[in-house]
């Protein structure tokens, strides 16, 4: 846009006046080359191609963005494959993944998991996992992906189990003259839904495909981990263990700390590296997991979100460690 400004010269009556011109750029045109993620470089910098890139896993993994009063969060796995394709492009040596997760979604768990081995057999750059306060669950999933796993001494590991969160909300909902009329074409069609028991059919069906989503948990720990599993491990029923029960039972490799993890990561590059941490500028969208919320943030002062109702948040299964219910999407 092309700005044109006519002054008058103060302190002159001879002078006529003179026009300035000046452009004003109001808009970019956004840059697919440009990253979205930014280095941010930890104790002696130096630059050079021998990093080694820290990248944080941390809190509920879904494959939506986190949205919360008057604030849009970002999509964990479109985050996670950010950071990859980063480290990829740019010269990274080694990578260590810090985690610090309960766990989130089983599609997501597994997403983030698919997309670290991909990375490593594109690249060939060693992996290293920490666990920081918690490596449950999916936390854990993902990590049995790394070729090396760190845990802190007080780390609380596993949680290799699934949940699905179900309510039954239906003499709630007729203490306020609510009742259900659904029109449906097909029995299981509201399988699961908060308005009536659930049959034991309905109970059954997904008791099984909770169980087939377990026997992938443990598929992945055996070929991640390079371990037998029976299936009567106590470790196997969703509890978290400490990190010396984890290592006694090769669920890890090492108790150690973030600076430990980082020296290994050098060592299976082979040369000595400078850690950076990989975080992310504004962009939301950068790759194929990249979506627009679902739900608008700042709608109401006050939330009120009744556990099976609010048909935006569909109940998932979970590879997750769940103490606490309301820790759930």
């Amino acid at each position: 846009m092309l700005i044109s400004l006519t002054l008058a010269s103060g302190g002159c009556n001879s002078c006529a006046p003179f026009t300035v011109r000046t452009r004003v750029v109001n808009e970019t045109t956004p840059s697919k080359d440009m990253s979205p993620i930014s280095e941010m470089p930890i104790g002696p910098y130096f630059d050079c191609d021998n990093r080694v890139a820290i990248i944080d896993v941390d809190g509920l993994l879904l494959n939506q963005n986190m949205t919360g009063f008057m604030s849009v969060g970002t999509n964990p796995v479109a985050d996670f494959r950010a950071k990859l394709d980063y480290a990829s492009r740019h010269g990274i040596r080694a990578v260590v993944v810090r985690i610090n997760s309960s766990g989130g979604s089983v599609t997501a768990s597994d997403i983030m998991w698919r997309e670290l081995n991909a990375f490593k057999a594109r690249t060939e750059i060693p992996v290293v996992a920490c666990l920081m306060d918690v490596g449950a669950g999916g936390g854990y999933y993902l990590a049995t992906a790394a070729d090396h796993i760190v845990a802190h001494p007080t780390t609380l590991v596993g949680g290799v189990g699934v949940i699905l969160n179900l309510y039954d909300m239906e003499k709630q909902l007729e203490n306020f003259n609510i009742f259900s009329q659904s029109i449906k074409a097909g029995e299981n069609t509201d399988l699961g839904t908060p308005v009536e028991p659930i049959s034991e059919e309905g109970e059954a069906i997904l008791q099984s495909i909770a169980d087939k989503m377990k026997h992938r948990f443990h598929d992945v720990i055996s070929s991640g981990r390079g371990i037998a599993l029976s299936g009567d491990e106590s470790f196997l029923d969703g509890r978290v263990i400490t990190s010396d029960e984890a290592l006694a039972a090769n669920l890890i490799d090492t108790i150690g700390y973030l600076d430990d993890a980082i020296e290994l990561a050098s060592q299976l590059s082979s040369c000595k590296l400078t850690p950076v941490v990989l975080h992310r500028c504004d962009d939301v969208v950068q790759t194929a997991y990249g979506i627009s919320p679902n739900n608008p943030s700042g709608s109401s002062i006050i939330s009120l979100d009744i556990p099976g109702i609010k048909r935006s948040k569909l109940p998932l299964f979970l590879y997750i460690w769940q103490p606490d219910p309301t820790i759930e999407p």
